[in-house]
């Protein structure tokens, strides 16, 4: 079978999603699922958040949040709130049915956003190279830190106040609430992309055809070759497994599970038509969700399968 050696290629169509939104947003930029894995939301270039069933696939409901790109959600309170982050530089957190509750202006567009329910923490990264760390239950600022000399990449939790970032200067810190910062051992290239290990030994980030991984007790790195042909732009660990999901982008729109250790595929998924964007797994690991520069939002039941079906 050929593939295209220019733009972003299509690799041999594996595993179909049993649903595909298409025009869902502009040009998908996150996608996240809800506490019980049951709603998944998406954002996209245009700003505007949208809502869908997971188990069916089907559009609960959606609204207008941001004035540019949305770079992070996240599900609260019983699932019964959101926060989404954007490019306009405002956090905001909203009712699930789409009403605003809270909005707060940073002023400096956010690159992107992580945040975890368990410890009451959110991470921004802004375009100016600072790091925020925000406590979820009143949006308030714990600690900022400047950090990089140019835009942020990624952020990451680890364990309780266990923070990570990338930039586009091509560094990666890790860093505790109100300890010092250490720079881990600098990658070959930019990390796209940040993921903890499950058990909180490993930083794992990706990037052009490779994954990055640093043993956060030493800030040593390897680097795994995978079989990714473009930038390995998000990723995520399949929830009870070592199993790494990962989308890529520019040369390529890949989705696959991966080995972290070796970079092998374990299981490969229908790639996108345009570069990959973002990726994300329901905490019971029984759904995988990814959006893409195609504009569409893409669901697959790892546990049961089925048919591909198409949805406008």
């Amino acid at each position: 079978m050929l593939l295209m050696e220019v733009g972003c290629s299509r690799l041999p169509v594996s595993e179909p999603p049993f649903v595909i939104h298409e025009n869902a947003h502009s040009g998908g930029s996150v996608v996240s699922f809800d506490l019980s894995g049951q709603v998944l939301a998406s954002g996209g270039w245009e700003g505007r958040v949208r809502l869908w069933d997971a188990a069916s696939g089907k559009p609960v409901r959606s609204w207008p949040a941001h004035t540019d790109s949305v770079n992070g959600i996240v599900f609260l309170n019983g699932d019964r709130e959101l926060i989404t982050a954007g490019y306009d530089g405002r956090i905001i957190r909203w009712s699930v049915d789409g009403s605003l509750l809270q909005a707060v202006d940073t002023g400096v567009p956010i690159t992107h956003m992580v945040a975890q329910a368990a410890s009451d923490r959110m991470l921004t990264g802004h375009n100016d190279g600072t790091v925020k760390v925000w406590r979820l239950t009143d949006l308030a600022v714990i600690e900022t830190r400047r950090l990089h000399t140019r835009a942020v990449r990624a952020v990451a939790i680890g364990g309780p106040e266990q923070y990570a970032s990338s930039g586009v200067d091509g560094a990666v810190y890790l860093w505790r609430e109100r300890a010092s910062v250490q720079r881990l051992a600098d990658p070959p290239m930019d990390a796209w992309t940040l993921v903890f290990s499950p058990n909180g030994q490993w930083l794992v980030g990706g990037s052009w055809f490779r994954l990055f991984r640093w043993d956060v007790n030493h800030a040593s790195v390897s680097v795994v070759p995978t079989r990714h042909r473009g930038i390995i732009r998000s990723i995520a660990y399949l929830p009870g497994s070592n199993l790494l999901a990962s989308i890529s982008r520019q040369t390529d729109s890949a989705v696959y599970l991966l080995d972290p250790e070796s970079g092998a595929v374990v299981r490969r998924l229908q790639q996108h038509d345009l570069c990959g964007a973002a990726i994300a797994l329901s905490p019971d690991g029984h759904y995988l969700a990814t959006t893409s520069d195609d504009a569409s939002v893409r669901i697959w039941d790892l546990a049961g399968g089925g048919n591909s079906t198409k949805a406008e």
